[in-house]
């Protein structure tokens, strides 16, 4: 013989499918509504996170080290001494906590072709610690990456050697200042062209190596920067504290305060996607009471029936909410499938080059990556599951509320 619970739940269920087309109406306007709350935060993220990386892999990384001054001013008299002065601090870039790091020379220079002039940032770099810290490596379609730190070529974006009319393997002019204010002025044959989906990165920088800019600058062994990677952009409290800790007087920042602009999109968009959530589930109930209600209304006799056979109140609200339960889960089930299937054939990204250029202010690719996150999903699945129930409190109680006789003789309280 069957238990209370289980013959609640039996009749729950034959309940739901009394009336086929309502309760398909609105199975389906469960999963649409999960889907859409997946689709599009999918895609939000994507894009945030698009925008962030961009930032991240130019130049900036998780965390910079600095001297003070230097973002003010930065210029070759804000100099830090290399990280293999400061034993602590070595200790923690090579740890495990530390994913990527790379010292840097960052100075504002001019650079001059046979035909043009265009101001730049010089950056001397070392090419086996940018692999994986930076867009550089990536990012080189002609001619070559940089050997060592000691290579004497140079890398110049795309957009800018169009604009200076020269070609690889020509030689251009690199003008600075030097720590006495002195013109500091080299020749340097172009090894590579690089490439990236922002052309205001590709007219802003040029690369060498470190070791030949710090020649060319006459600055000893000093660094403009130390930049570094850590496990996860989001969590980066703890391992900032330990650098700033190791770094001493240096000026420490993550990338959410060298950024500010990301930073605050990066909240902004937590705010929008749990108001998009809100505002589809707001839908989606408005449709589930609607339905819960018919179901009890036209079950108005059969429920005081139940309740005059001796039916507790209780098992009355219970046996409703089951069958919200089920409608939800079976509705949850459909939607995540469907997001599933529609997401799967983009994961390689949406083209979407015919509206890049207008958003490249934005630091957009002509590639919409989505992003699924698992805390998304499960929020998204959270909200519908959980508010639904609550909704489905009201039809429940007054189902519960009926008194059999006016029940049976189908006076609606």
């Amino acid at each position: 013989m069957k238990t209370p619970v289980t013959m609640l739940i039996t009749i729950a269920w034959r309940n739901l499918w009394r009336n086929h087309r309502r309760s398909l109406i609105m199975l389906t306007a469960i999963a649409i509504g999960l889907w859409g709350m997946i689709w599009m935060t999918a895609l939000m993220r994507g894009m945030v996170d698009q925008m962030i990386d961009s930032s991240i892999r130019t130049l900036s990384g998780h965390i910079q080290i600095h001297a003070e001054g230097f973002l003010d001013d930065p210029s070759i008299e804000h100099s830090l001494p290399p990280a293999t002065d400061n034993p602590a601090l070595l200790a923690l870039l090579e740890s495990p906590h530390v994913t990527h790091w790379s010292e840097r020379i960052r100075v504002p220079a001019v650079i001059r072709s046979e035909r043009d002039v265009h101001g730049v940032t010089l950056v001397g770099i070392n090419p086996q610690q940018e692999s994986g810290l930076s867009f550089i490596a990536d990012s080189v379609t002609e001619g070559e990456y940089l050997e060592d730190a000691h290579d004497s070529h140079i890398l110049v974006g795309r957009k800018l050697l169009e604009r200076l009319e020269t070609k690889p393997g020509r030689r251009i002019v690199l003008m600075s200042q030097d720590p006495d204010n002195n013109i500091a002025e080299r020749g340097f044959r172009i090894g590579g062209i690089f490439d990236t989906e922002l052309q205001a990165t590709e007219t802003s920088y040029v690369f060498t190596g470190i070791e030949t800019a710090r020649a060319m600058l006459k600055m000893g062994s000093g660094v403009s920067e130390i930049s570094l990677l850590g496990p996860d952009y989001r969590n980066l409290e703890a391992l900032a504290a330990d650098v700033r800790m190791a770094a001493g007087m240096a000026d420490t920042r993550t990338w959410l305060e060298l950024d500010t602009y990301m930073a605050s999109m990066l909240d902004v968009m937590d705010g929008v996607i749990v108001i998009w959530f809100g505002i589809i589930f707001l839908a989606l109930s408005f449709g589930l009471v609607n339905t819960l209600l018919m179901a009890v209304f036209e079950r108005t006799r059969e429920i005081g029936l139940l309740q005059a056979l001796g039916m507790p109140p209780a098992n009355i609200l219970f046996m409703v909410l089951v069958e919200s339960v089920i409608m939800l889960l079976i509705g949850l089930l459909a939607g995540n499938l469907l997001s599933w299937l529609t997401i799967l054939p983009i994961q390689d990204g949406i083209d979407i080059s015919a509206v890049a250029a207008g958003l490249e202010w934005a630091g957009m690719s002509s590639t919409l990556l989505p992003a699924v996150k698992s805390s998304d999903v499960l929020l998204a699945n959270a909200i519908v599951l959980v508010l639904g129930i609550a909704a489905s409190l009201f039809p429940a109680w007054r189902a519960s509320r009926k008194v059999p006789v006016e029940a049976i003789t189908r006076i609606w309280q």
